[in-house]
């Protein structure tokens, strides 16, 4: 599995992440079993970086990991491990409160204290900020960081969703950088492209990391808006594509966005081990910069201008 610093901070991360939201299934025995030989999987084809987030099946995606950690003494060294927080759920913490995002001190320490709690480890390698909240203070999520890292509950930092300007104006008060920004980036979603989002990653040493990043082809993105014209543009070339490099059209998606200079780290949330373990064979592919526009103009219905 290819390895990339990531951000700043010294850690070699594995390109593609493996992501722990559906773990848990149904939670029923089968289908945490099933979780289990998922991450055991993706643990033996090379990932080392997990991410998580303290919403993920209310929390028990974090438990059952934990579980797994518990099989393999010395593995927890091995791996980097990231949780999210900062979604309030609905009715939390009393009946009538309405959900909401909340980056206030007091929340953001009891969340990690709560995901540390889970997970069955003394410190997060990453924490992230899940969403924007609109009323997030830069100054106090500063300080909260910083009182995280001297506790030794988390080492390092990042977002999650975040504009270019929300990165920025957190960065200002942070005496740390910000190691990461994970936002939705797919061949339906591709705002990152133009709205400065990979730019302000390149130029700030910030990995960018990919959620949903099959939304599209593989399943239906967020808000889809494809019409069934632009989807079938889309197979067509794909096809075209996957022929021609010998792999399935899934694996073309992940080396599209894995050919971009900004180092797109793609998480891979199957729970198949032989689509955890195919998902590899897109780090081989050399792919073009000429198929790269090619898929790009299937998107658009037309060539770039």
């Amino acid at each position: 599995m290819e390895k990339i610093q990531l951000g700043k901070s010294g850690l070699n991360t594995s390109r593609l992440i493996y992501g722990c939201m559906r773990i848990t299934g149904d939670n029923s025995p089968s289908d945490r079993e099933k979780g289990k030989q998922a991450l055991r999987s993706a643990i033996e084809a090379g990932y080392n970086h997990f991410d998580h987030a303290d919403i993920y099946a209310g929390g028990l995606s974090e438990s059952l990991f934990a579980e797994v950690l518990k099989e393999s003494p010395g593995l927890r060294e091995q791996l980097i491990i990231t949780s999210k927080a900062g979604i309030r759920a609905q009715d939390t913490p009393k009946a009538g409160d309405p959900k909401c995002y909340d980056f206030s001190r007091d929340y953001l320490v009891s969340s990690v204290d709560g995901i540390l709690g889970r997970l069955d480890i003394e410190s997060l390698d990453l924490f992230l900020l899940h969403r924007p909240d609109y009323l997030f203070n830069a100054a106090e999520v500063a300080e909260t960081f910083m009182q995280l890292h001297r506790a030794g509950k988390v080492k390092h930092f990042g977002v999650s969703n975040f504009t270019p300007s929300q990165v920025s104006l957190l960065q200002s008060a942070l005496p740390v950088p910000l190691q990461v920004n994970q936002v939705e980036i797919n061949i339906h979603n591709i705002n990152s492209f133009t709205d400065g989002t990979l730019d302000l990653c390149q130029q700030s040493g910030i990995t960018p990391v990919a959620w949903c990043p099959l939304g599209g082809v593989a399943y239906s993105a967020w808000g889809n808006t494809f019409s069934a014209a632009d989807e079938q543009r889309i197979e067509n070339e794909l096809s075209l594509q996957a022929e021609k490099y010998g792999c399935q059209p899934w694996q073309v998606i992940l080396a599209w966005l894995l050919k971009h200079p900004a180092q797109i780290c793609p998480i891979i949330g199957s729970t198949t081990p032989e689509r955890i373990v195919a998902a590899r064979q897109s780090l081989e592919l050399d792919y073009s910069r000429e198929d790269w526009y090619r898929l790009l103009e299937a998107r658009n219905g037309e060539a770039v201008p």
